[in-house]
């Protein structure tokens, strides 16, 4: 990249600072209203410099003596070469006869003033119904230059009356609204100026925890996620800001964690899966390669070879539909909830857990009428589940298992218990991951994959309800269900 063009990137960049921008619109704005203040003052400046004068000329007029009027209207300044009764200096006075043929007098005038302003007739007769008002106009003469005309009626006598007109040139007021200008002109400039010298720094230091997000970001970009902004920098907006960010940060950060643990529980998913598909299908293939070796001719190893088959192949079956169950689970399974009484689903099933156990005690203490929303199917699945896991870890003997429910106010307790040999603390916070196995031997000889309580779980949640178990070494476990009443 040549230079000229990283001039223009830097020259583009800078104009998308927030400081030059924040700056360059501050100004803008304060121009603009300097520039607006400076208009109205301008007009509000010549309305009143004109009136006021038009007001200092009618003034001067009723200062004058009748007598004077009359002596005047008789020897006009065009008619006289002495000098005229009535003088003001830069002031032109006429007299417009409306009593009589209308004639234009002019009473004073400088020597090297220009022509006299004429207006219409009809004008001034409009004027003669002004009386003492206040009665003047802004006129060009021949010359083009601004006149500022005053019209006043006046009656010397019944047979003279008529309208006196004095005439000054604008120039001088207008000379005045100049320099005034000027002034505003300099004062705007400077003031634009010394705001631009004490905005910068003023900016400079605003945007300085500003700038510090920024950096921290950066920081936090490069790879530091359990890096924080900073909550308090004594600006509202940035700090609500700051605040929103790390609740962002927080998420992202567990979302992270979160799709790493998914990635982890995955791959240990489809390790689990394959090594426990892989066990049934290693030992049916061993049992064929023994049959084609001959043992097939042998009557009794060939019932053998196929009772060790046909039990490998239900170990197999189950374990593809528990996987199948697992995942209609994780997408949106389908359960037909319906209101109904749980002691009587749990007192329907009370002769096939009793086939279950064995010869091991069994103790029901089922509280009457309680009553929920369930599915009927996946609450007996759940039951079986956690009932075949405490006649798996119990005594076929001396086991000893109670089915519990009770309800009050704030939902149902649904509760089976062992007396086997408990559970050590490291293993309860897994025993509902997928595939957990606290002896894997002892699973194995049971048929057991790891699946069921998992699959217990997910249809407890299904139910908005939740699972956990107490459980002491040597004492039994417990497994304990609440659903919502």
């Amino acid at each position: 990249m040549t230079e000229r063009k990283k001039g223009k990137l830097r020259r583009f960049f800078m104009f998308q600072s927030l400081r030059l921008q924040l700056l360059s619109r501050s100004l803008f704005i304060l121009a603009g209203l300097l520039l607006l203040i400076g208009v109205f003052q301008y007009v509000l400046m010549k309305q009143f410099m004109y009136q006021n004068r038009a007001v200092s000329l009618q003034s001067q007029m009723f200062s004058i003596p009748d007598e004077v009027w009359e002596r005047s209207i008789k020897t006009p300044e065009t008619n006289s070469s002495a000098r005229p009764l009535i003088f003001f200096p830069g002031v032109t006075i006429a007299f417009i006869n409306t009593s009589g043929d209308g004639g234009f007098s002019v009473l004073s005038k400088e020597p090297h003033a220009g022509p006299v302003p004429k207006l219409t007739k009809q004008e001034y007769f409009d004027a003669l119904q002004t009386d003492h008002r206040l009665n003047y106009k802004i006129i060009k003469d021949n010359r083009g230059m601004e006149q500022l005309i005053v019209l006043q009626p006046i009656e010397i006598q019944p047979s003279v009356s008529g309208v006196v007109q004095m005439s000054t040139d604008t120039k001088p007021l207008k000379d005045v609204l100049t320099r005034q200008m000027i002034i505003f002109l300099s004062l705007s400039t400077t003031a634009l100026v010394v705001g631009l010298l004490t905005f910068l720094p003023v900016l400079r230091r605003t945007l300085i925890p500003l700038s510090n997000m920024v950096n921290k970001v950066e920081q936090i970009n490069a790879g530091n996620l359990d890096d924080r902004l900073p909550p308090h920098q004594g600006q509202l907006e940035i700090d609500r800001l700051a605040v929103a960010f790390n609740g962002m940060l927080k998420r992202l950060e567990v979302s992270f964690e979160a799709e790493k643990e998914a990635k982890e529980q995955m791959r240990r998913f489809i390790a689990d899966a394959s090594h426990e598909l892989r066990t049934p299908l290693t030992s049916i293939h061993g049992f064929l390669e023994v049959l084609l070796r001959g043992a097939a001719t042998n009557p009794d190893q060939l019932h053998k070879a196929l009772k060790s088959m046909y039990g490998e192949s239900e170990r197999l079956n189950k374990l593809v539909q528990d996987l199948i169950l697992l995942a209609k689970l994780d997408r949106i399974p389908t359960v037909q909830m319906e209101e109904g009484f749980l002691d009587v689903v749990i007192y329907e099933m009370e002769s096939q857990l009793r086939l279950l156990a064995g010869e091991r005690k069994v103790i029901f203490s089922i509280m009457p009428n309680v009553k929920a929303t369930f599915d009927q199917d996946k609450i007996k699945q759940v039951i079986l589940n956690l009932y075949h896991n405490a006649v798996q870890h119990t005594d076929s003997k001396t086991g000893i298992i109670r089915v519990s429910l009770e309800w009050d106010s704030q939902g149902i307790l649904l509760a089976v218990q062992d007396n086997g040999p408990g559970i050590p603390k490291e293993h309860v916070s897994h025993l509902f991951d997928r595939f957990y196995r606290i002896e894997s031997s002892r699973s194995r000889k049971y048929g057991g994959a790891g699946l069921g309580l998992a699959i217990t779980k997910s249809l407890i949640d299904i139910h908005g309800g939740t699972i956990q178990v107490k459980s002491k070494e040597g004492e039994g476990s417990i497994f304990q269900i609440w659903l919502p009443a």
